[in-house]
C-alpha cells in the first residue's frame, strides 16, 4: 500500500510535500480573502488621485497544482464587476503565467504575464499596448504572510527604465 505522500489524490488540494521547482509559489493564495484596493484615477498621466474600494476574491488549485483560478468582487466606485485569474505552472521553465479575465468584457482574455518568485516576491511581465501606447505591465507579490498579501501592478511607457504603480490590492484572509 503507497504512503499518504504518494498516494494519489483526487481533489485538488495542495500536497503536503509539495516539489521546489515553483509550482507550490501560489499556495499561500488558496482560501477566501478581503481585498483593499488603491487604483490610480488616470494612468501614465502623472496622476495623484487614487480611489479606494473594497472587494473579495476566492482562489482554488486546478490541474492538480499546476494551476489556479480565483474568483473576484470588485467594488468599484461606479458598481460592481467580477473578474477571474487564470495561472497555470510549465515546470520546464519554471514559470507561472497569468492570464486576467474581466466580467465586464469575459470574451476577451489579457495578454499573459510571465514570472516567478525570488526570495519571496513574484515578479511577471508582459508587453502590451495601453491607449494605443507599447508599455510594459509589471506586477508583483510581495508582503506574503499566512494571513495577508499585496499585489502591485505598473506600467512602464519607456522599456522598464521607470515603472508606474496605479493598482495595489491588500488581502487578509478571511476567517
Amino acid at each position: 500500500m503507497p504512503t499518504p505522500s504518494t498516494t494519489s489524490r483526487s481533489d485538488d488540494a495542495p500536497a503536503e510535500n509539495p516539489p521546489t521547482d515553483g509550482r507550490a509559489d501560489f499556495d499561500f493564495f488558496f482560501g477566501r480573502w478581503n481585498v483593499s484596493h488603491r487604483r490610480l484615477q488616470k494612468r501614465l498621466q502623472g496622476d495623484t488621485n487614487w480611489d479606494v474600494f473594497g472587494g473579495t476574491c476566492e482562489m482554488r488549485p486546478i490541474l492538480g497544482g499546476l494551476a489556479n483560478v480565483d474568483d473576484n468582487v470588485i467594488d468599484l466606485p461606479g458598481g460592481a464587476y467580477r473578474a477571474a485569474t487564470l495561472r497555470t505552472f510549465d515546470s520546464a521553465t519554471r514559470q507561472w503565467s497569468i492570464w486576467w479575465i474581466d466580467g465586464r468584457n469575459p470574451a476577451t482574455i489579457d495578454v499573459p504575464m510571465r514570472g516567478s518568485f525570488e526570495a519571496g516576491v513574484g515578479t511577471f511581465l508582459c508587453d502590451d499596448v495601453f491607449d494605443g501606447r507599447n508599455i510594459q505591465v509589471r506586477f508583483l507579490w510581495s508582503r506574503i504572510t499566512e494571513r495577508s498579501a499585496r499585489w502591485e501592478q505598473a506600467f512602464s511607457p519607456n522599456g522598464g527604465n521607470t515603472w508606474e504603480t496605479n493598482w495595489i490590492m491588500d488581502f487578509a484572509r478571511q476567517v
